[in-house]
């Protein structure tokens, strides 16, 4: 049972037993390892606070059944738990997360790692992708996967998945798309982010598609590793044949070549100062 007094104290403390960001994509939050305490062994993920009750409401509920939903189709998740902590008038989402050994993280494996090394991380996280997208038609509802290399560790062959924020299930479109403003830590991107709400809105969309999801990955791999971008498309080609086929038609011809962020993507990335480091 987690102390939410001490996880309270710990996540207003400034102090070095707070431990440093070990993330610096910084979307959402900078998640955080304390250094001594009871979470030694837990990584803090501490997102932005609201006085939306029915909101903060939905969003644990939806939380809950997204971490089930990863469960039941079979993807490996570390042990997380979800609170919501008063904080004044407002309430504040934490996810409390087992820690990962940092050599397990898989974007710094993928730079190290040569070619044939980096193509069995990529199987291992493709086999999670595949078992995701093959056992999703069960819930009747909409559901998505972010599965981008910082959100995977990887050790011994399996691949585990860690990114459970924002709950990827019962939201529609237009309301991921207010999560993905409500929620961003960037100060910047809520101010100008409502006046290009269509290109915030569509950033989700390879999140919900399971072609599109697998194409992510690869050209992840091509832009972190180019000079292995042949081999990671002929995987990436194999692999759709493989273990996705019933959306093989749809993805094959977008790995012909080393897939591109979209341009208001990269634009926005720069402009926030966000870092591709593995956002555990």
């Amino acid at each position: 049972m987690t102390d939410l007094t001490e996880l309270a104290r710990l996540i207003r403390d400034d102090s070095a037993s707070r431990g440093q960001p070990i993330s610096k994509l910084g979307y959402f939050c900078a998640p955080f390892r304390p250094t001594q305490g009871p979470f030694t062994d837990r990584v803090i993920k501490v997102y932005r606070g609201s006085t939306d009750r029915a909101l903060m409401a939905r969003l644990a509920t939806c939380h809950a059944d997204y971490v089930a939903a990863l469960h039941k189709t079979g993807v490996p998740v570390p042990q997380t738990e979800f609170h919501l902590l008063p904080e004044g008038n407002l309430e504040v989402p934490v996810i409390v997360q087992e820690a990962l050994p940092a050599e397990s993280m898989m974007r710094p494996q993928m730079q190290a790692a040569p070619r044939d090394a980096a193509l069995e991380l990529m199987e291992a996280a493709g086999q999670v992708i595949a078992r995701f997208w093959n056992n999703a038609d069960q819930f009747e509802t909409r559901i998505g996967f972010h599965p981008s290399i910082r959100n995977f560790a990887v050790a011994g062959g399996q691949a585990s998945f860690f990114d459970t924020f924002p709950p990827l299930i019962h939201y529609s479109r237009p309301e991921m798309g207010r999560m993905l403003l409500i929620f961003s830590e960037s100060a910047l991107m809520r101010r100008v982010g409502p006046l290009l709400r269509g290109r915030v809105t569509g950033i989700q969309d390879e999140w919900y598609s399971p072609p599109e999801t697998l194409v992510g990955l690869v050209g992840s791999a091509c832009r972190l590793r180019p000079e292995h971008g042949e081999a990671f498309l002929a995987w990436g080609r194999d692999f759709m044949i493989r273990e996705m086929p019933r959306w093989a038609d749809e993805a094959l011809p977008h790995l012909q070549r080393p897939p591109r962020l979209p341009g208001y993507w990269t634009g926005m990335r720069k402009v926030l100062g966000l870092q591709g480091e593995p956002n555990v």
